[in-house]
């Protein structure tokens, strides 16, 4: 900085964060600061509405990119492979599925195995034509065949001639994973570890042992939550292995996180990073003998939690900003789910799409091109040091009350998972949480053209066709509002909900709009007006209209006016509802009016109500 620029700064008076947050309280007219500016999330922190350089956490920049304990992603570049699944039975659909992919940028594939599947020839023909060496390739398989298959990929390998050094891939073996997603227990993971390490040992870069978080994300899990898990279900492997003789080096290498990204953009970019500080630190206490051991590897995948079934291409947007939180904090992979992946299996278009999501990222946003672009940043290095304090708590509980395994065999995990879930979609219900399209701005026309959500997801991929009763299965987060517009479709009749609009131009519109967005959510067909001269006009015109519903529009002044005589004269031809919660509500339920719609009320429950009113 030149001399002339240094004199220049020096004429201003620095101003420190109480004068910010001083200039804020004033601006805020006497609001109160905490409950208006300061972010209570559900992770267990609150987060400030600015942050600055004093916020810092204490040695957040220290360690280089590349360096122990690894939170700052990789030393070279910040690339990440483009993964994307592959679940055929048929080993030669499957193969052609898996080469077009790769053709048209795909690095990196995940073939979920079918047990049946797997019998001698089988792997030749689904690798027919991919050069393995080039390729990224991960295989699911069931646990009681994963030793088999794992024998018989290195077999192929070998025959094929590949420098079998170089290869990436896995073979995921995930037995808690199967307990808890699909409700089976299997017994002797320890040994099948140290077996599948031994099997694998002339692939040096090939994972075997998969901690499979994404099913948890996919569940509504927090992000803390989900992050406290994944650290105490890869320590549960770490240490079983290492019990039963499996060198830690050995063992940790050999480990590959799937974890889920939710919509929480900075918030996602700060997971990842105290992610690898957190596990590095893990591995670090079983003193393996290279630091290299304690690195994380990590393949992120897209959140099926928030994906809907109405207004389908806003869920590309949704994975589009997930998949940017997940590239900026520097996985090694990224699996986007594509956009039609709720109510059909995926079309060829919707995985092309979900592909080039990424090819943007990386070809047209440059983000493969910078080391940890979020270093240094107050505020994700402030999130980050949250995150993982957080965390770790979590994590250190876990671990005092017996460990990951224990947690599932007693239905912790599911039970703490369940009832994050559902606290997000009572949030969703009043309007606490926001889903576009589906609690909030839905297309007022849209229809859902035949398509009904799929069977319900699991974590092991197996769409719930084998999984048992105690299963944790993943409930999408709008799944109620999606059946209630569905059941208003499938009624064969769409009510007509009415605009009132009367009084007060700015109050009349704005309660308008509220309410047509409110009534439109359940499918209902809104009728929003520019305004009656008065109340017998305005029934008049409703009546004209056939209406199902009449919802007056106006200021809280003027309902005294104009709310009784309106309900008198619709007569009970309609549902009568109140746009707002005015001071004369009390008057107003004593002349018989039930209904009023506004911010504090439960959207769901108001809708099914209105829904049972009209005998759907």
């Amino acid at each position: 900085m030149d001399k002339e620029k240094v004199r220049l700064f020096s004429e201003f008076s620095p101003v420190t964060t109480e004068n910010w947050k001083n200039k804020i309280i004033e601006d805020l007219k006497g609001a109160d600061y905490d409950k208006k500016m300061v972010w209570k999330t559900g992770e267990g922190f609150n987060v400030n509405p600015f942050y600055r350089k004093e916020d810092l956490p204490d040695g957040c920049t220290d360690a280089r990119p590349g360096e122990f304990p690894f939170m700052r992603g990789n030393s070279v570049g910040n690339d990440w492979l483009i993964r994307q699944s592959v679940d055929v039975p048929s080993a030669e659909e499957a193969n052609a599925k898996a080469r077009k992919m790769i053709a048209e940028g795909v690095t990196s594939i995940l073939f979920r195995v079918h047990g049946k599947a797997v019998v001698p020839g089988y792997i030749p023909t689904l690798l027919e034509g991919i050069d393995a060496g080039k390729v990224e390739l991960n295989f699911n398989v069931c646990a009681g065949k994963v030793l088999l298959f794992a024998e018989w990929l290195v077999k192929y390998y070998k025959e094929c001639g590949y420098d079998l050094s170089a290869m990436k891939g896995a073979v995921e073996y995930d037995p808690i994973g199967k307990e808890l997603f699909n409700g089976k227990v299997l017994q002797g993971y320890a040994e099948n570890i140290k077996t599948l390490v031994n099997l694998l040992a002339e692939l040096p870069k090939y994972r075997c042992v998969a901690v499979n978080s994404a099913g948890l994300c996919n569940a509504g899990a927090y992000i803390t939550q989900e992050l406290a898990y994944a650290l105490a279900w890869g320590n549960e492997y770490l240490n079983a292995a290492t019990e039963a003789g499996v060198p830690v080096d050995a063992v940790a290498k050999r480990i590959k996180f799937n974890m889920g990204i939710s919509s929480n953009f900075f918030m996602e970019i700060a997971k990842f990073r105290a992610a690898r500080m957190l596990w590095a630190r893990i591995v670090e206490q079983y003193a393996p003998k290279c630091k290299c051991s304690c690195k994380m590897i990590v393949n992120a995948e897209t959140s099926k939690f928030n994906l809907t079934l109405f207004d389908p291409y806003v869920n590309m947007l949704r994975t589009q900003t997930e998949a940017m939180s997940a590239a900026i904090a520097g996985v090694e992979a990224i699996t986007v789910a594509p956009y039609d992946s709720v109510y059909e299996t995926p079309t060829e278009f919707a995985e092309r799409i979900a592909k080039n999501q990424q090819l943007i990222l990386k070809h047209e946003s440059h983000l493969d091109k910078v080391v940890d672009p979020a270093g240094g940043s107050y505020y994700i290095e402030s999130l980050t040091a949250s995150i993982a304090s957080e965390a770790w708590k979590q994590f250190l509980a876990i671990e005092e009350a017996g460990g990951f395994h224990k947690a599932v065999k007693d239905g912790g995990v599911k039970a703490a998972i369940e009832a994050s879930g559902d606290s997000r979609r009572i949030a969703l219900a009043k309007r606490k949480e926001i889903l576009l399209g589906t609690n909030q701005y839905p297309n007022f026309s849209e229809t859902s053209d035949g398509h009904r959500p799929l069977g319900k997801s699991c974590g092991c991929g197996c769409q719930n066709h084998e999984c048992g009763s105690g299963a944790l299965a993943a409930k999408r987060l709008g799944e109620e509002f999606e059946q209630l517009r569905l059941s208003v479709e499938e009624s064969g009749r769409r009510p007509k909900a009415f605009m009132l609009t009367i009084g007060n131009l700015a109050m009349r519109q704005a309660r308008a709009q509220f309410s047509c967005n409110f009534l439109a959510t359940a499918g209902y067909e809104v009728i929003d007006n520019l305004g009656f001269k008065s109340v017998e006009e305005g029934v008049a015109a409703a009546m004209e209209a056939k209406a199902d519903i009449v919802v007056i529009c106006s200021s809280d002044d003027e309902y005294a006016e104009y709310a009784i005589p309106a309900f008198k004269a619709v007569g009970g031809k309609a549902v009568f509802i109140v746009a707002g919660a005015p001071a004369c509500s009390e008057e107003l339920q004593k002349a018989g009016i039930e209904n009023f719609i506004h911010v504090r009320v439960n959207v769901l429950d108001t809708l099914k109500a209105l829904n049972e009113k009209l005998g759907l």
